[in-house]
Formats: C-alpha cells, sequence, structure tokens
C-alpha cells in the first residue's frame, strides 16, 4: 500500500477494479482546508481518461511492475507488434496502450510496462524524443520570421507537427513524444 505522497507520473495503481497509469498529478495545499493531490488516470485496460482527486494520506493500492526495452516492429490495423530485445519474444498490443502511436517508427525502442504478478503487459513509454523526417510541407516564404511563425508538416509516421518557417521537405527533425511539439532540426 503507498499514500499519495508517493504519487509520481507514469505509477501503476488500483483503482475502481481496474488498473489505471498517472498521466499527471498536482499536489494541493489550499490556504484554508486538507491538502490533497488532483491526478489524471489512464486505463490500461480501455485507454479511458479520467480526473480524481485524492485527499492528503489517502491509501492507495499500487502495483508492481516490471520494465522491459522492446523494439516496435509493425502493426495491424490497432495492434502494434513489439519484441523483446533481450529474448526475441513478441507481443501485440491494442492502440489504447501506447501514449503517441502516431509518432512511433518502425524500429524504435520503448520500454513496455509489465505487471509483475500476471506477466501482462500494462502501457508503453515512448523516448523523451523521436527523429523523424518531414515528408511533405509547405515551402517556408524568405523573410517572414518576424514571429514565431509556424506551419504543418507530415512526418514518415504520418503525424502532423507544427514546425517553423524554415523547415523544409528531407529534413529531419527532432519531437518532444510527451506534447508532440517540434524541438529542433537535426543535421544530416
Amino acid at each position: 500500500m503507498a499514500s499519495t505522497s508517493d504519487i509520481r507520473k507514469g505509477l501503476c495503481i488500483k483503482y475502481n477494479n481496474d488498473i489505471y497509469k498517472i498521466i499527471e498529478f498536482l499536489h494541493v495545499k489550499p490556504g484554508k482546508g486538507p491538502a490533497f493531490v488532483r491526478t489524471k488516470l489512464r486505463s490500461v485496460t480501455s485507454g479511458k481518461v479520467l480526473d480524481n482527486t485524492f485527499s492528503a494520506g489517502h491509501k492507495i493500492e499500487d502495483v508492481r511492475v516490471e520494465t522491459h526495452k522492446f523494439q516496435y516492429l509493425y502493426n495491424e490495423g490497432a495492434t502494434y507488434h513489439f519484441m523483446n530485445t533481450e529474448d526475441y519474444t513478441q507481443i501485440q498490443l491494442p492502440e489504447s496502450a501506447l501514449d503517441r502511436p502516431d509518432l512511433l517508427k518502425e524500429g524504435e525502442v520503448v520500454t513496455v510496462i509489465i505487471n509483475a504478478e500476471d506477466q501482462l503487459p500494462l502501457s508503453v513509454e515512448m523516448p523523451a524524443h523521436v527523429v523523424l523526417k518531414v515528408l511533405e510541407t509547405e515551402p517556408g516564404l524568405k523573410g517572414n520570421t518576424a514571429t514565431n511563425a509556424t506551419k504543418p508538416a507530415t512526418v514518415e509516421t504520418g503525424a502532423r507537427v507544427n514546425v517553423p518557417l524554415f523547415i523544409n521537405e528531407g529534413d529531419n527533425i527532432k519531437i518532444d513524444t510527451e506534447k508532440g511539439n517540434y524541438m529542433e532540426r537535426m543535421k544530416e
């Protein structure tokens, strides 16, 4: 058993007869009244997100998990196939287990969180950032950089990302996987 002081991003807990992963949290200490923790929970079985508030000191049942490195192989519709990089076993996961499947490139190594009790995969953690090639974007206009102007771009995985005007087709860009934002242009 854990308490609200142990809440952190990525923690898996049992709540309402399901297993949830904490994707956001905020400890709140109001001037009047007791402290509490505001959380955003994602169900690892259905992918449904819900907001919940725990009062300070509330006991929560955490789930013991293990992490393993898996390589993304391919997807068939909403089913994603991964291979363990240590023993080469393969697993299939539903799209709801991934935070940002639109940024997942074949061959990418991710961390899969597995329930230690029954060895079932719970969720997939993407790397902090990925480098993807821009396939389609409008050409940038010279001199149009007075403000932080952006334009839409389609990357090799099919995801749409807003990029600065100087980015061209064929450029490799680094993308933050948590927010899906452009970070920087990568040198060849």
